[in-house]
């Protein structure tokens, strides 16, 4: 057996183990817990990613990834594999620019809704709608608009480290919705910063940076909002004008934006799962069974597929 190859069969051992890595949250069962979180992990499968992925799980658990860094287009990390020095990790994904962004900060702005539910830190469902009707689909439509780099000599992509990487990136986005923006090339700052501004303008209200009063917590303990941190209930007020109650008792009940027939679903083909899965043992049909499903699997599959 050759150095090279030797050298690589240590590469596939157990990982080194780590003090103080990053650490899913999640002990077992699906990583994920918020809508976008769970998305992002769909579409990642969808492009017939799904066992690969799983190579990374143990990974992630096991707090492998050390470090974890998001920026406008481009996720870094370092992961500890089996080898002394750790192996450079890096997911890329084309931010949108300048202008699509400011066309999507009016389209948000025009809508209460969508800029109390951003004030308060929150991602509605409906975001993604708005994000595709204004030609800037929120997650990558195919896997050629991720670009994967791992310096591990893994040829598979995703590697275990790509993989676990992934993993710890879906729960970044449970943590903070906004990194999935940030990732889009919009901070949280600057997207707040620029719905306020757009509010303001609208409503002819100067935004102000002033902390605001609100209720006392439970223990009695006076507190105030800084309007300009990240979240909270005080921002989603900022720049909405007051409106009579008389106007708009009769609308109390109604929705403050048009809600969709059904909540957007993943279009993919009838045989995803046979593409993840791969062709079964030879000794129930190997390939041919794998070729003879698919089949069976488009011609009873849903007309419009």
């Amino acid at each position: 057996m050759s150095e090279r190859s030797t050298d690589r069969f240590a590469d596939y051992g157990r990982p080194r183990r780590v003090d103080g890595g990053l650490r899913a949250r999640s002990a077992r069962g699906a990583i994920g817990r918020s809508w976008w979180s769970r998305r992002f992990l769909e579409v990642l499968e969808s492009f017939a990613l799904g066992t690969r992925l799983t190579r990374g799980r143990s990974y992630a658990r096991a707090g492998q990834v050390l470090t974890l860094d998001i920026a406008p287009g481009r996720v870094s990390a370092v992961v500890q594999g089996s080898r002394p020095k750790p192996y450079q990790v890096s997911i890329a994904l084309k931010p949108f620019p300048a202008a699509l962004w400011s066309r999507i900060e009016n389209e948000l702005a025009g809508q209460a809704f969508f800029s109390a539910r951003l004030l308060a830190g929150d991602l509605p469902d409906e975001l993604e709608e708005l994000f595709a009707a204004a030609g800037a689909p929120l997650f990558p439509t195919a896997v050629d608009e991720l670009t994967q780099r791992c310096n591990c000599p893994d040829f598979a992509v995703p590697c275990k480290h790509l993989a676990a990487t992934f993993y710890l990136l879906a729960e970044a986005f449970d943590a903070d919705p906004f990194e999935l923006l940030h990732w889009r090339g919009r901070s949280r700052a600057e997207l707040l910063d620029a719905l306020r501004a757009r509010r303001a303008a609208a409503t002819g209200v100067t935004p102000t940076t002033e902390p605001v009063d609100v209720p006392s917590e439970p223990d009695g303990v006076p507190s105030t909002v800084d309007v300009g941190a990240p979240v909270g209930a005080a921002r989603a007020l900022i720049g909405l004008s007051a409106t009579p109650l008389a106007e708009t008792a009769d609308r109390f009940w109604s929705a403050p934006v048009p809600l969709p027939d059904r909540p957007p679903r993943l279009v993919t083909g009838t045989d995803l799962l046979l593409r993840q899965l791969g062709a079964p043992a030879p000794a129930i049909g190997g390939p041919g069974l794998l070729e003879r499903l698919r089949r069976a699997y488009r011609a009873f599959g849903p007309a419009d597929r």
